[in-house]
C-alpha cells in the first residue's frame, strides 16, 4: 500500500484511513473480511478501534494513546 492512500484531511481522517487497510484477517479462525471495517471511539486520550469478526465472533482491538504534547 502506498503511503499515498492514508492521505487525509485530519489525524483521524488519516488514522480512519490507515486502519480501513489495516489487518482484517481474523487471528482466532483465518476469516479475510475483505468488506470489513474497524469502528473507532474516543475518550479524549485515546482512540479505541474494534473490529469483530462476522465469522465466528472473535473481538479484536487496538488502542492508540494521543500524545498531550
Amino acid at each position: 500500500m502506498s503511503e499515498l492512500e492514508d492521505i487525509g484531511s485530519t489525524p483521524f481522517d488519516r488514522m480512519a484511513s490507515h486502519m480501513e487497510h489495516e489487518d482484517l484477517v481474523c487471528s482466532e479462525c483465518g476469516y479475510d473480511d475483505e468488506d470489513g471495517s474497524w469502528r473507532a471511539r474516543t475518550t479524549g486520550g485515546q482512540v479505541l478501534y474494534t473490529h469483530v469478526c462476522p465469522s465466528c465472533g472473535a473481538i479484536r482491538k487496538r488502542t492508540y494513546h494521543l500524545d498531550r504534547d
